[in-house]
């Protein structure tokens, strides 16, 4: 007897299966428009960089291309398979982990000199969205830098991908982070144009124990 409980988004089936039904409708084929923009103009520092939800690691590989040192992770086994295969092809070194990115924490805190956030924010379930914004600061070095690229920002709960608008962005990273540039990108694939907004951030600085 099969159950007919659908797995939720906090379940690797839940992404395995869009995968082997080709429901992977974040898919581009490509590096993110909004990241090649970006990059284009100003590169940020280089070191280790994570890019969280990577999929088939098209946006990890243009870090690498860049001279970053790049970790992809992601939840569904299939994409890390097809992104060590790209990277292979590639011939780019690149360290794909399947995994999921709360469990980072264990890893590789502080470990991170950037992180790349895109179409993975709006993938996990919202009501974990405080823990999130936690771990991106927890596993990024004090002097790091957070580059996301939030999509779709608009009002409504459907999802996923599950909106936000900048308001509710706000309130949940500027308390731990300092934005420093936020714009809307001029380069989207057209379904998601007017809907993504670009952040460029810093984490706060941690207060120093007395005692």
């Amino acid at each position: 007897m099969t159950s007919d409980i659908l797995p939720s988004v906090n379940e690797p089936a839940f992404w395995e299966g869009l995968y082997e039904r080709g429901g992977d409708g974040w898919e581009l084929g490509r590096p993110a428009p909004s990241l090649v923009e970006y990059l284009r103009r100003n590169l940020p520092p280089t070191g280790n960089v994570a890019v969280l939800g990577c999929g088939r690691g098209h946006d990890a590989r243009l870090f690498a291309r860049l001279g970053y040192r790049v970790w992809g992770f992601d939840f569904a086994a299939q994409a890390i398979r097809d992104a060590q295969a790209l990277a292979k092809q590639e011939g780019i070194e690149i360290a794909f982990e399947q995994r999921d990115i709360f469990g980072l924490v264990t890893d590789y805190q502080g470990f991170f000199d950037g992180i790349w956030e895109y179409t993975c924010f709006c993938a996990i379930d919202p009501h974990r969205r405080p823990e999130y914004v936690k771990l991106v600061r927890e596993i990024l070095k004090p002097e790091g830098w957070l580059l996301a690229c939030f999509y779709p920002v608009r009002e409504g709960t459907d999802g996923p991908p599950f909106p936000a608008t900048e308001a509710e962005i706000r309130q949940l990273f500027t308390p731990h982070f300092t934005f420093l540039e936020t714009h809307v990108p001029t380069e989207s694939v057209e379904r998601r144009v007017g809907l993504e907004w670009m952040v460029m951030a810093r984490p706060h600085p941690r207060l120093k124990k007395v005692f």
